[in-house]
This record gives structure tokens, sequence and C-alpha cells, in this order.
């Protein structure tokens, strides 16, 4: 199932120039997804990280990843209309950079969730190689 901006925008409440995935892959509602954000040289945020060497900021490719994750938690029919927002972020690990001209692929799996609150599982990859890894906590409200 392939969601596009318009999809994604009637299952999550972020637009431009926050919402951080281009398109949905991958969903099976409460259990995960995989979305993508084609990174090109006109994002906002390479005109001050860093001028000479733009490099996505490690904390835009954790809330896109959250995205995804907000995008397989809040299709369930029970949790339509609602909001996920972080409760926590934990196990970390940054382990390459993003830069322009980069396709990132973006998978978050739910495992964990007890009422609103859940935990996914994120990774964040580039070719194939890993960049970002993370367990990511939220409420749904």
């Amino acid at each position: 199932m392939r969601l596009g901006i318009k999809e994604i925008e009637q299952i999550i409440p972020h637009r431009h120039p926050f919402l951080l995935i281009d398109y949905i892959e991958e969903l099976e509602p409460g259990v995960g997804a995989v979305g993508y954000k084609c990174v090109t040289f006109r994002e906002d945020f390479f005109h001050g990280h860093f001028p000479k060497e733009p490099v996505m900021p490690g904390v835009l490719t954790i809330e896109a990843l959250a995205q995804v994750g907000a995008v397989a938690i809040l299709s369930l029919e029970e949790n339509k209309g609602k909001v996920a927002y972080f409760g926590g972020i934990s196990k970390c690990k940054f382990k390459g950079k993003i830069v322009p001209g980069d396709k990132v692929r973006l998978e978050t799996k739910i495992i964990k969730s007890k009422g609103p609150i859940g935990i996914g599982e994120a990774v964040a990859s580039v070719d194939g190689k890993v960049v970002v890894k993370a367990e990511l906590t939220f409420a749904v409200s």
C-alpha cells in the first residue's frame, strides 16, 4: 500500500516544511510502516547545517522516523483524528550521515503498546546502510 503526501496528511497533522516523509511504501496499521524521504539540496535546514558540508540534522531524522511510526499507529481505526506525541527517545545511535541526494528509508515497527502509550523500533538507512537506530516512545491523545 503506497501513500502519497495527501494520504499522509489525512493521518498525521504535520505539514510542510515539517512533514519529513515523502511517501509510505508499506503500512500495517498498529504494527509498523516503511516510508521514504528524498533529500534535496533545497532543504531549508541545509542553509545552516552546515553551509560547507550539508548534513541532515540527526534530530530531524529521528522526527522523520517518528512520523512514520505515527502513520502506523494513527492508521488504526480507534486512533483516527488523534495525535501521537513524543514520550521519549532511547538507545539512539547515529552511524552515518544523510546528505543531499540521499533517499532515506525510514522504518518504524511498533514493538510494545499498552493503552495510549507505545514504543517503536526505528531504523533509518541509505543504500542499505543503517544511519540511525532508536527506540521511540509515543503517547496517543
